[in-house]
């Protein structure tokens, strides 16, 4: 059984706030995972490479995710520079995938 997570205010020492980072950490892991696993979805679905790049959606994602983050007391550019990034990953990820797939015909 884990131990419940403390409140930042609760932590009384550098172990205990590390500690609740770790958990964190590993809770966005599995996120990433799970997200992963839609990116290669979407991927295996797109039929060319180009489709991966889609400034329209990327924009909207970008802008979605400044809009939560400051509803979560986020700093938005913080949040659009990981989201950003992660996208351009995933774009990548994706062009790989296709252009793979259509290699192998």
């Amino acid at each position: 059984m884990t131990a419940a997570a403390k409140l930042p205010a609760e932590c009384e020492s550098k172990d205990d706030v590390r500690f609740e980072i770790d958990r964190i950490d590993q809770a966005l892991l599995a996120l990433f995972a799970e997200r992963h696993r839609y990116v290669t979805r979407m991927a295996e679905i797109k039929t060319d490479p180009h489709e991966a790049y889609d400034p329209a959606r990327i924009e909207a994602v970008v802008t979605k995710v400044r809009s939560r983050s400051l509803d979560l007391d986020l700093d938005e550019d913080q949040a659009e520079l990981i989201w950003r990034t992660l996208i351009d990953w995933n774009v990548n990820y994706e062009k790989g995938i296709i252009a793979a797939r259509r290699r192998a015909r």
